[in-house]
């Protein structure tokens, strides 16, 4: 049994009602035993949220489908490239039930603002955080920016409630303008050192893997790349500047 598997295993609380559950529950089934309801409850501002892994997996899944279909077509090298990113992320019999099940899911119209309607109520933020890096990730994974499928994350964000400066800061890790270091730390480039200090901090804190430990360790470590690229940006501004 591959790590979908056991993260499905391991528990889908919120995700079984709801569009998510209408587009996705009767293929859990006859693939799993019936999953727990274990999970993790994580507090932000002034909600709790009972995110399981199984959660994620499974919103990551509809939502790349999402991202894949809009263009009007699927074609054998965007599943190449989608189940490349699970290897590098996961390991290949990972990936494999991934594409096995994101093959049934692009068979079928996704409501996507409903299905983020629900993620976003029943999510916290830092993992919806993590969903927007990874959709990015996938996107990026041929080398190529499709102009339907940027339109379609950028949708998503905002149906998902993230915030535009964190929009953009996530954006610019894959897709850097001019000023994209500023952005991805979200200032502007004029600010003062001790300006970008405060924002570094803010944003390694925001973007730390811990944010998303109750996830596992698996998604933790997946969160380390997003992490890395504020750390990434950080330095270039310091260079830029000459700071210590």
């Amino acid at each position: 049994m591959g790590k979908y598997a056991k993260w499905i295993g391991g528990g889908l609380g919120w995700f079984l009602g709801g569009p998510l559950g209408a587009l996705f529950g009767y293929f859990v089934g006859s693939m799993f035993d019936t999953p727990g309801q274990s999970s993790t409850r994580t507090y932000h501002r002034g909600k709790y949220y009972n995110t399981t892994a199984g959660d994620f997996a499974m919103s990551l899944l509809v939502l790349i489908a999402a991202v894949m279909k809009a263009d009007g077509r699927v074609v054998k090298a965007e599943l190449d490239y989608v189940k490349s990113f699970f290897v590098r992320q996961f390991g290949e019999e990972t990936a494999g039930e991934a594409i096995l099940m994101l093959r049934d899911m692009l068979k079928k119209p996704i409501p996507v603002a409903d299905v983020c309607r629900q993620i976003a109520r029943n999510m916290e933020y830092a993992s919806r955080l993590q969903l927007l890096h990874m959709l990015y990730g996938v996107s990026a994974s041929d080398g190529h920016y499709d102009k339907s499928e940027t339109r379609m994350i950028d949708s998503i964000a905002d149906w998902l409630n993230i915030s535009s400066k964190d929009k953009a800061s996530i954006r610019n890790m894959f897709m850097p303008s001019t000023d994209g270091a500023y952005k991805i730390l979200e200032i502007e480039s004029n600010v003062s050192d001790d300006e970008l200090k405060k924002a570094y901090r803010r944003m390694a804190r925001k973007y730390h893997p811990d944010a998303v430990s109750h996830l596992g360790e698996d998604f933790r470590l997946a969160a380390e790349e997003k992490f890395k690229k504020v750390n990434g940006a950080y330095e270039k501004i310091k260079n830029e500047r000459n700071l210590n």
